[in-house]
């Protein structure tokens, strides 16, 4: 079985998502409110990306003290629900995620720091 790889980077106003099935090819990509309005909203999202492609989920869930920290509901949600079998989370310091200046994933905004958030986990 083939994993998916996702990367959920918060940010001040908007929190960016991009999904991965390797290191070089993106399958989706978003950028939504900074905040889930429900409590099961991380965890559902990360169960359709694993039943639509049939894959566990790998999820790198940034923080950052300076910039995002660990105030955001997505962090609450996401601890309790990352034993599920079709996903597992782990939450990455922004610190060790190296910033990456090649420009392949266009659209929807600046990606890198979501990109990086899933290189850093699937190196790791």
């Amino acid at each position: 079985m083939s994993t998916i790889w996702m990367g959920i980077a918060p940010r001040a106003t908007t929190t960016s998502v991009i999904v991965m099935t390797g290191p070089t090819e993106t399958i989706l990509k978003a950028t939504l409110s900074r905040e889930p309005s429900h409590p099961r909203a991380l965890p559902t999202l990360l169960e359709a990306i694993a039943l639509w492609e049939g894959a566990k989920v790998r999820a790198a869930l940034g923080a950052d003290d300076r910039r995002s920290g660990f105030d955001s509901n997505l962090y609450r949600d996401v601890f309790g629900a990352s034993c599920e079998p079709l996903f597992e989370v782990d939450v990455v310091p922004l610190g060790r995620v190296r910033r990456d200046r090649r420009r392949d994933v266009r659209g929807l905004g600046d990606m890198r720091d979501a990109r990086q958030l899933v290189l850093a986990e699937a190196w790791r």
